[in-house]
């Protein structure tokens, strides 16, 4: 248990920066696009383009920041490429969760699903972000609440600063 407990906190930063970041800019994508009145399926198509690319780009800029922080700090016993893995598939997992409703409306052509869209994919990315910022504060012995409060708050500010550039940027064209 006691090693379980050192693995999480070891790779906790890149699990919450990647999960943040991942779900952060794929709703900031689905609001941009919503806000601009486009198709549900340009928001799959730049949904899915941001998971794996900033995906990856966060990845390697993770790589390369621990390998440069061991280059100059020996004692640090970080691997640059589980860092890495752990950034870039928490960026996978939890930015995939702003696309799930869009995705169940695809497949199944559910009225219900293609009606709410973008309410189930604000709701779903809303308890997304609360569970990360919990389960920092769970593991970092700092408060839950304020920690998913702060959490929730940032990617709420970030979401409706995308709605706000993508409605105002189609009515310009």
């Amino acid at each position: 248990m006691k090693y379980a407990k050192s693995v999480e906190r070891k790779y906790l930063p890149e699990f919450v920066y990647g999960g943040i970041d991942g779900s952060v800019t794929t709703f900031a994508i689905v609001s941009g696009v919503i806000g601009a009145t486009l198709n549900s399926s340009v928001v799959l198509i730049l949904g899915f383009a941001n998971l794996f690319a900033d995906g990856f780009s966060m990845a390697i800029s993770n790589y390369l920041s621990t390998k440069s922080r061991k280059e100059m700090d020996k004692k640090n016993k970080q691997n640059a490429i589980k860092t890495a893995l752990a950034t870039f598939f928490s960026f996978l997992l939890i930015g995939f969760i702003p696309l799930l409703s869009f995705v169940i409306a695809a497949i199944t052509k559910n009225q219900m699903f293609i009606e709410n869209q973008f309410l189930y994919s604000g709701i779903l990315t809303g308890v997304a972000l609360i569970v990360v910022g919990w389960f920092k504060g769970e593991i970092t012995g700092k408060g839950k609440f304020k920690s998913s409060l702060e959490t929730f708050l940032i990617g709420g500010v970030a979401a409706l600063l995308a709605f706000i550039v993508g409605k105002l940027i189609s009515g310009l064209i």
